[in-house]
């Protein structure tokens, strides 16, 4: 099945792009976009809205239309596959771990951001889907924000923690690459990434991306409590099981 970027037609190809540009805004300005937007090998670029960012900066809106197709029956993803709800994620730990289980999370580095590891961890969760503090058969721990790595890792030692989740927001310079690295070294260093489930979140955090850098899954984007809860138990009962 052949796809390409849908506008006003079916097919027409019309893409919309968002960039800025190191220039004083103006016409010129707005010219040297279009120019831009041509080069990167769209057709038909149209400059519908720039706007001053500074004396030498300027944002621009885009339109242009491109020729570009794609077998959509090929796109491969990996996601992480989750199949509980709220009430079966409790009775799976009543049934099969026969514990409960001990989780800790924060949003780490000097990301200040909490909203992620709030909807995931809060009691009250977001979009009528609970967080991990209201799960009967979960201890968790929500640490906030700006924790060192180093910090997270003594805490989830001194409570004897299942399992890790990181939240990672800001993205700016791949820094949330750095610290998720980071993290994966610290536990290897103490010898605890064999015994722990560690996951990371975040608007750029796709699965594949997380398991490549050492972590046992990612959540990115859609991601609610459930579908979290519903991988790491089944992770800890996988790994009960060897």
């Amino acid at each position: 099945m052949m796809i390409k970027a849908y506008g006003d037609t079916l097919n027409d190809g019309a893409v919309q792009l968002s960039f800025t540009l190191p220039v004083a805004s103006g016409p010129k300005a707005d010219e040297a976009a279009r120019i831009y937007t041509g080069k990167l090998g769209f057709e038909e670029c149209e400059v519908v809205h720039s706007n001053p960012l500074s004396d030498d900066f300027t944002f621009f809106v885009v339109y242009g239309k491109s020729a570009t197709s794609l077998d959509y029956s090929k796109v491969v993803v990996e996601e992480v596959e989750t199949s509980m709800d709220f009430y079966e994620v409790n009775q799976f730990i009543k049934e099969k771990l026969k514990r409960k289980i001990v989780v800790v999370g924060a949003c780490t580095g000097s990301d200040a951001h909490t909203v992620g590891i709030d909807a995931i961890m809060n009691m009250k969760g977001y979009d009528q889907h609970y967080g991990l503090e209201r799960y009967p058969e979960i201890e968790a721990y929500n640490l906030g924000a700006q924790v060192k790595n180093e910090d997270l890792i003594e805490y989830a030692k001194k409570v004897k923690a299942d399992v890790i989740l990181i939240s990672q927001i800001v993205t700016q310079k791949e820094v949330h690459i750095h610290n998720m690295t980071n993290f994966i070294e610290l536990m290897e260093a103490e010898e605890l990434r064999d015994n722990i489930v560690v996951c990371a979140g975040g608007p750029r955090v796709s699965n594949k991306l997380a398991m490549e850098i050492g972590f046992d899954a990612g959540f990115g984007r859609g991601s609610y409590p459930e579908h979290v809860a519903s991988y790491v138990v089944e992770k800890l009962f996988e790994k009960q099981r060897k």
